[in-house]
């Protein structure tokens, strides 16, 4: 079996693929212009409120453009930030800070707005007992970034990947109902051919396939696009012992009102998919630059 690439080594990839879009054909202005030897100092800065996410992922960003670089990191990542704070600042070749700058903000400002966006719904279930997770609806080769980002702003995951769980959706039981199973069959069929100690979730419309999902031993009840009364009578229908999940529609709005309905999760898809970049920027400090041995 193939051996799973480490966090790690996921993150280095991505870096490289994204240096390479951007710096692939090189970087025409910095070369027409910019003296190799001239030296600078620029300060990554926050324009507004959030959480910091990314930091680390920025430094490998300019280390891979030039290991010369130089980058003090003032705040880690999960850090709150506000407008004026100082981030990191990085120290060397101008020509390079200026070939890494585009792509250790893309990765700095995507990575925080998610935090941050994160944190938001978190600050809106606080004290209910409801846990904010995150959903597979992440950008296309990013999501073990964003997932971090999540948990930076004190969310939970949901699965990583098809292989990291398993959730029976509409989709599967539509495909087995034709096939002649009920709800039961398919849980069962399922719960056989797990992996030891993997739980099994169902995603369910109504209070009745809830209820038959909970007979047939189903681990976690994902409950779709139910009202918050829905799920309050759902959830206090079922055993204990089974865990319920609130996802599909799910809005800062009405965000407290789902948790209010005693669900022990609730999935929200926006964190990733609709979380608005961080204002960050890098400047340059004008009274820095120096031509390297003067």
């Amino acid at each position: 079996m193939k051996k799973a690439p480490s966090t790690e080594e996921q993150i280095d990839s991505i870096v490289d693929l994204a240096l390479a879009e951007d710096l692939g054909y090189g970087d025409i202005t910095t070369e027409a212009l910019i003296p190799p030897h001239l030296e600078g100092r620029a300060s990554i800065l926050a324009k507004e409120r959030g959480i910091l996410a990314g930091i680390e992922v920025a430094r490998k960003v300019f280390l891979r453009v030039d290991p010369s670089l130089r980058m003090e990191i003032l705040l880690q990542d999960g850090a709150k930030v506000k407008p004026g704070d100082t981030i990191a600042i990085i120290s060397g070749r101008a020509s390079s800070i200026l070939k890494a700058e585009r792509t250790a903000l893309n990765f700095l400002q995507r990575l925080s707005g998610i935090a941050s966006q994160t944190a938001r719904y978190l600050a809106r279930v606080r004290g209910s007992g409801a846990s904010i997770t995150d959903t597979r609806k992440t950008t296309p080769g990013l999501r073990v970034l964003e997932k971090l980002a999540v948990r930076l702003g004190g969310g939970r995951n949901h699965r990583q990947h098809l292989g990291d769980g398993i959730l029976i959706k509409d989709n599967h039981l539509l495909a087995l109902r034709a096939l002649g199973m009920n709800l039961k069959d398919i849980v069962a069929k399922a719960k056989q051919n797990a992996p030891q100690g993997m739980s099994v979730e169902v995603e369910v419309d109504t209070a009745q396939e809830a209820a038959e999902a909970a007979e047939a031993g189903a681990d976690i009840i994902m409950l779709d696009n139910m009202s918050p009364e829905e799920m309050r009578r759902v959830v206090s229908s079922l055993p204990a012992q089974v865990k319920t999940e609130a996802s599909g529609g799910i809005t800062l709005a009405n965000l407290r009102q789902a948790a209010a309905s005693g669900v022990n999760f609730i999935s929200v898809g926006a964190l990733t998919h609709s979380a608005k970049a961080l204002d960050i920027s890098l400047e340059f400090d004008p009274q820095a630059f120096k031509l390297a041995g003067q």
